[in-house]
């Protein structure tokens, strides 16, 4: 997982790139919940709350740029 700074740091294009992947991780990871293969389920919520993070920067380099 990145850090704050890091994610900052990408523009917004970057930033729906890292979103689009971290919803694809989260998929994955409920996926081997399901199934019973997960081998840390504590990664889901650390995945729900990078996306948070991602949307939450986003909509902050938007009201920026207005």
């Amino acid at each position: 997982m990145k850090k704050i700074a890091d994610l900052r740091a990408l523009t917004i294009e970057e930033l729906k790139q890292e979103e689009k992947d971290l919803r694809k991780e989260l998929f994955n990871l409920r996926f081997q919940k399901t199934t019973g293969e997960i081998e840390n389920p504590l990664r889901i919520r650390h995945v729900r709350k990078g996306i948070a993070r991602v949307l939450t920067i986003i909509s902050e380099k938007i009201k920026r740029s207005h």
